[in-house]
């Protein structure tokens, strides 16, 4: 097993990519904008290799979040083919494989079923019998971008598209840390290959349904501040989801709200999930201070991510849940 995403690995992983003829190719839970349009991207290439290659999106994560439903699913299966052992599975921006909905693609017997990892998360655990992580790619989007010259295929409209939206919400725009002349280059080459930058941002950004500001206007509500301000945090329960007769997903880019605030070294978005009986809660994090490490806090309830945003599920109570929040930013700043 490969451990690094040196060059050594890219030439693995494009061997493997040349010369399986059947693949499957998935990504984690609640997928977001890099997972999609990597995973599109790669469906697209491989299809214009020649490639027997399926794109596996669980049934349970539809509806997909509003913003990414005009991304085309040209390939897409719910349910794990019947043919799985006889496919390369290529798994995208999944730092876990735990994260993969599927219990069939977690249960594999790897060497004997390829395995190909290809990420950017700087915790992956190297679950792959092949393991690209280059978490100095601001996106997994990036990393695929640059498989397509050594595998000799064009971006096409769909390719680009979907990899320009991938670059877009992992960097924020091109406003977060993880932006670097690799990204802005990049872009460069999806816009020449036809990328309509106004239509994406309307597509992505704009066209907000009125759910998702009644919800922004619950959170903000709900904002509170502790040790200074260091830690700004706010819950949205599940009544604040049926009042505004909002999505789960409607609960992107409030955090950003919160992390914006002057003083601000790390910003908590908790949410019930609807229609959950076990109690669970998402807590988003995000840190503003290069000192804060929040995939450390993070890992230590069993999620991950990356330095500056990383994520958990937790059965805690509020109360028990701030102070541990509390508690692990303390550490870190001290």
């Amino acid at each position: 097993m490969t451990t690094n995403g040196d060059r050594a690995n890219r030439e693995l992983v494009l061997d493997a990519l040349r010369s399986s003829e059947k693949l499957v190719v998935v990504t984690h839970e609640n997928p977001d904008g890099d997972a999609l349009g990597s995973l599109i991207a790669m469906q697209e290439i491989l299809t214009a290799l020649g490639k027997d290659s399926v794109m596996f999106i669980a049934a349970s994560e539809f509806p997909l979040p509003y913003e990414y439903r005009f991304l085309p699913l040209s390939g897409l299966v719910t349910e794990p083919p019947p043919d799985l052992d006889e496919r390369t599975i290529v798994f995208l921006d999944c730092g876990n494989i735990e994260r993969n909905p599927a219990e069939a693609f977690r249960t594999g017997n790897p060497p004997s079923q390829r395995i190909l990892n290809i990420d950017h998360h700087h915790d992956n655990t190297l679950f792959g019998t092949v393991n690209l992580v280059a978490p100095d790619a601001s996106c997994t989007a990036e990393i695929v971008f640059d498989l397509l010259g050594p595998l000799g295929v064009e971006p096409t409209s769909t390719i680009a598209n979907a990899l320009y939206v991938g670059l877009i919400t992992d960097t924020g725009r091109f406003m977060y840390q993880n932006t670097g002349a690799g990204a802005h280059l990049m872009a460069a080459r999806l816009i020449e290959a036809g990328v309509d930058v106004h239509e994406i941002y309307r597509r992505v950004y704009e066209d907000v349904p009125y759910g998702k500001l009644a919800l922004l206007a619950r959170g903000l509500a709900n904002v509170r501040r502790f040790d200074d301000g260091r830690l700004t945090v706010t819950l949205l329960s599940q009544s604040d989801f049926q009042a505004s007769g909002a999505e789960e997903s409607y609960s992107e880019g409030l955090i950003d709200h919160l992390r914006a605030v002057q003083g601000t070294a790390v910003a908590a978005l908790v949410r019930d999930r609807i229609g959950d009986a076990d109690g669970l809660r998402k807590v988003s994090l995000r840190a503003s201070d290069e000192r804060v490490d929040v995939s450390r806090i993070a890992r230590v309830q069993g999620g991950g991510g990356h330095r500056q945003a990383a994520g958990f599920s937790t059965a805690m109570e509020w109360d028990d849940l701030v102070d541990f929040l509390r508690d692990q930013v303390a550490a870190q700043l001290a």
